[in-house]
């Protein structure tokens, strides 16, 4: 027992300030929330973060929304399950996202969606700012944003490893959802898009933010789009589920 309270007590502090996305909360019991952000200096990290008792409390409770993002003081170890948060502040307010039931439609998917993606992700800085970036553009946007979680997430997958090869393209090509390629002949599994489809993705991962409002797609097209992409990702995420929030999104886009 002397061993073990002797080394917990050497255990190294690492106070440190960082960007963090909020992208789920826990109730637990009536006196605290379990709370998952991705940071960006040290990726996933979980806090056991108790509720404020009082208006003037340091950790508010409308802090831990989904997708806020905030400037975090905390006490990182990599080797404890729940890490200990010390303070934090708004980074940046996203007003529209809470107010417009079409954005947060769309925040509440994103937000579900990276949980499980970014499941067991480390430190990612171009990763966390590209999510930044995206989160912020959205809270900004008046209108013509219906197309933004497709190009969120056919950009997304760039930082995590699997972006689709585009230069083997060939008119008739069949693409391998698996290998992330384009092929001549059909693979021996299912799990592939015939070559009309297939000769959309180029096109398609040619939108962005800036130029995604030009694309005129219907709903059937954007829940097509949607399908193929969430089973894109469940094909190189393990253990990547179902999501909750897909068929509201449906449903408005």
């Amino acid at each position: 027992m002397l061993v073990i309270a002797d080394f917990c007590v050497l255990l190294p502090s690492m106070l440190e300030k960082t960007e963090a996305l909020v992208l789920h909360t826990l109730r637990y019991g009536d006196t605290k929330i379990i709370a998952d952000l991705f940071s960006r200096r040290h990726g996933r990290l979980t806090f056991m973060v108790p509720l404020p008792k009082s208006l003037k409390a340091k950790l508010k409770k409308q802090y831990f929304q989904p997708l806020t993002l905030l400037y975090i003081e905390a006490d990182v170890r990599q080797q404890m399950q729940f890490q200990k948060l010390h303070d934090a502040s708004l980074l940046t307010p996203l007003p529209s996202l809470l107010a417009d039931p079409s954005k947060l439609a769309i925040g509440l998917f994103v937000s579900e969606f990276l949980y499980h993606a970014l499941r067991d992700e480390q430190q990612n800085e171009p990763l966390f700012d590209y999510v930044r970036n995206s989160i912020e553009w959205l809270d900004q946007r008046e209108a013509d944003y219906a197309n933004f979680h497709l190009v969120f997430l056919m950009h997304l997958s760039r930082f995590l490893g699997f972006y689709p090869n585009l230069d083997d393209y060939h008119e008739g090509c069949y693409f391998d959802l698996r290998a992330a390629s384009f092929c001549v002949n059909p693979p021996l599994h299912r799990d592939f898009l015939m070559p009309q489809e297939a000769a959309r993705i180029q096109l398609m991962m040619r939108m962005n933010y800036a130029t995604m409002h030009l694309f005129r797609l219907s709903r059937a097209d954007r829940n097509r789009i949607v399908e193929v992409l969430t089973l894109y990702y469940r094909l190189h995420l393990p253990q990547f589920p179902e999501l909750r929030s897909l068929p509201v999104l449906r449903e408005l886009f």
